[in-house]
């Protein structure tokens, strides 16, 4: 059987080289103003899904809180682990899976880190995931791209050169996706992968995050949890909550 794309592209290391601009300082610069938004008292539990390396999870230990990180890629995962502590741990998980039950205060799905999968039914088991390890009471936020800026946006062809390597992109969307191939050469070899994901509108959400159980709270257009403009903003941050009586 055929892996799903982000399973091979999230291990290869050349995935992080391409993103590598995503530092901690970026992490640390979106989250600040995420976290007045969700006001959670020292020492609540956050659930990290789809954590990559642990950047996100990392700067909310340090904030105080008790996080666990969870992604997909093994070797993501082997280098999260290197800095758990008590406070601290990480998960090679299928965010399609249930993990715990009724345990977290929030969980937050950052960097556009869903809609990979072929089927709206993945997606809303994802969503049903979420409902189930949030504690009753407990908030979502989903920090992902304004699907109708993307569209409106789209640079099909560019080039980066970063750590000797040149990077060769090539964008374009078809049936509710939009697609990014991925094309460079390391040792006289030539490698490519393609990104897909889902071009999710608010409203979309809106009907995923009722059938999974979750209330939609907020929205903002930016990390500075400006207000949110289908045309201009770049980003997509919902904020949903699992009702007390779940």
């Amino acid at each position: 059987m055929k892996k799903e794309w982000f399973v091979d592209w999230f291990d290869s290391p050349y995935y992080h080289i391409l993103y590598k601009h995503h530092d901690e300082q970026d992490a640390r610069i979106a989250l600040d103003n995420l976290l007045s938004a969700l006001h959670l008292v020292p020492g609540a539990r956050i659930l990290d899904l789809a954590c990559g390396k642990g950047r996100h999870s990392r700067y909310l230990a340090g904030k105080g809180f008790d996080v666990t990180g969870l992604d997909i890629s093994t070797s993501s995962i082997a280098f999260a682990r290197r800095s758990e502590h008590d406070h601290l741990t990480f998960y090679q998980h299928d965010m399609r899976l249930p993990f715990r039950i009724n345990y977290f205060d929030a969980v937050m799905n950052m960097f556009t880190s869903f809609g990979y999968f072929k089927t709206d039914r993945d997606h809303l088991l994802t969503l049903q995931n979420v409902w189930k390890g949030l504690r009753p009471g407990g908030l979502f936020l989903l920090d992902y791209f304004n699907s109708q800026w993307v569209r409106d946006s789209l640079v099909r062809t560019e080039q980066k050169e970063i750590d000797g390597i040149s990077f060769r992109i090539h964008r374009h969307v078809r049936n509710g996706y939009v697609y990014k191939k991925v094309a460079f050469t390391v040792d006289g070899r030539l490698l490519w992968f393609q990104e897909r994901v889902r071009l999710f509108t608010p409203d979309d959400f809106r009907v995923l995050f009722a059938q999974a159980g979750l209330e939609m709270v907020k929205i903002y257009g930016d990390y500075n949890l400006g207000a949110f403009d289908p045309a201009q903003s770049r980003r997509l941050i919902l904020i949903a909550q699992k009702p007390l009586k779940a």
